[in-house]
């Protein structure tokens, strides 16, 4: 990426570029990780000002943004383990099922988010969000690989049913007989 290099050369106004493309990126990511708002504003920052202080490091091997998510998702992963947010109850998560009403067609991908257990979410969002590989995350989480695993899937598997159009449904699709 051409401002990447720029940066590198201590260009400061193309990371400035860089920054405003790809900000909402970071923060988002760092929400659907579980992340209140201002803790994302804050990491994403963080995230950012590591990025610029380690810019000689990015070789282009994937997009810069690719390389600050993954850079951001350490940093809240860091937060989470310190805070001790790992999941309390592992099962006490009420299952969506599939008699559960779904108001709109459309439910936001957030939203479904919120509705997985925090070591679900960190794993779909580190694997699916940030770009992580299973091992890198379990690597990243300091888990077993078939926990982080286990949780992408279970994650996967809520989220399928979370965002199913409701039964009976024809998603708007038109059958020609």
């Amino acid at each position: 990426m051409e401002l990447a290099a720029l940066s590198a050369a201590g260009d400061r106004p193309a990371f400035g570029e860089l920054v405003r493309r790809h900000g909402s990126s970071v923060r988002g990511l760092l929400r659907r990780m579980g992340a209140e708002p201002s803790l994302a504003d804050d990491l994403a920052q963080d995230a950012f000002l590591a990025a610029f202080e380690r810019i000689a490091e990015f070789r282009g091997e994937g997009t810069f943004v690719g390389w600050v998510r993954r850079i951001a998702a350490r940093l809240y992963i860091r937060r989470w383990r310190r805070e001790g947010l790992t999941d309390q109850a592992e099962g006490d998560l009420e299952e969506v099922t599939g008699g559960e009403a779904i108001a709109a067609s459309r439910i936001d991908l957030d939203e479904a988010l919120k509705s997985l257990s925090p070591s679900e979410r960190m794993c779909v969002s580190l694997c699916y969000g940030a770009g992580m590989s299973h091992a890198e995350a379990a690597e990243a989480l300091n888990a077993p690989l078939g926990t982080v695993k286990s949780h992408v899937k279970r994650g996967l598997d809520k989220l399928r049913l979370r965002l199913a159009p409701p039964a009976g449904s024809s998603d708007g699709r038109r059958e020609h007989g």
